[in-house]
């Protein structure tokens, strides 16, 4: 049966790689996120790429960080026909990269990046999963967070890691709610992740980039296709008893050295 999935920040990183993914299997993937031009070019190009598989990838402009805009994401998916069998909320990212010179200075600054941070990667994900709860295939949905191994060590200015740590008791509460309906509720938390917009689609400087490879017990740095390949695994019948966990993805690097 084909799967209906939903990824939200789906159209670059991460998000595509998890939207290709699920296409490869033959899914009907929706990518929801903010900028349309970008999401029509990734569902075109994922959709020919795997249209040996009958996966199609379909594009979805939203700002999942309002409610009516998380509202109508489910009545659009709903319109296309039957459940969500698998929702990603993958939207996110750190406001503090690539902000004007002194923006996060003072308590001003301090409000507008806790604030905006805890919109794109709180209330993303918060809002779009309360609107879909209640289409989830139940039994076997399953919903799966991107975290950050800065929940676990912090991001330098508090506010990112703040905002990803605060997805975990999120998921916790959720996989509890939602076990007696057979759907099950996990986070995935990335380590450094290269080939994305959050570390520089053209790389980090060297120095920068080989400080974090060399702390992971691994020796290499994480592509977006491990992240993928992780949720692919929690949203499979094979983790069908995996729930309520925060999976780190990090070479070891959550260990330190």
């Amino acid at each position: 049966m084909t799967r209906t999935v939903v990824v939200s920040g789906g159209g670059t990183g991460i998000g595509r790689a998890v939207c290709a993914a699920f296409a490869a299997e033959g899914a009907r993937v929706i990518a929801v996120g903010r900028r349309e031009d970008v999401l029509k070019r990734t569902a075109a190009e994922l959709t020919e790429r795997h249209e040996g598989t009958g996966g199609r990838v379909l594009a979805l402009a939203a700002d999942l960080a309002l409610p009516e805009e998380a509202d109508r994401v489910r009545d659009e998916v709903l319109a296309l026909g039957g459940p969500v069998d698998v929702l990603v909320n993958s939207a996110g990212g750190n406001v503090l990269i690539g902000a004007s010179d002194g923006a996060a200075e003072g308590t001003a600054g301090a409000a507008w990046h806790w604030t905006e941070n805890f919109r794109s990667n709180v209330l993303s994900a918060v809002l779009l999963t309360e609107a879909l709860q209640p289409v989830i295939a139940s039994p076997g949905g399953r919903i799966v967070m991107i975290s950050s191994i800065a929940a676990y060590r912090g991001s330098g200015a508090g506010s990112y890691a703040g905002a990803k740590a605060a997805l975990h008791p999120y998921v916790y509460d959720l996989a509890a709610s939602l076990g007696p309906r057979g759907v099950t509720v996990n986070a995935v938390a990335p380590g450094y992740i290269e080939q994305t917009g959050f570390f520089g689609t053209s790389g980090l400087p060297t120095d920068r980039h080989d400080l974090l490879v060399g702390q992971t017990h691994t020796g290499r740095a994480g592509v977006p296709e491990d992240i993928a390949d992780t949720v692919h695994w929690l949203a499979s019948p094979a983790a069908s008893q995996v729930t309520a966990q925060i999976i780190q993805v990090n070479g070891g690097a959550e260990r330190g050295r």
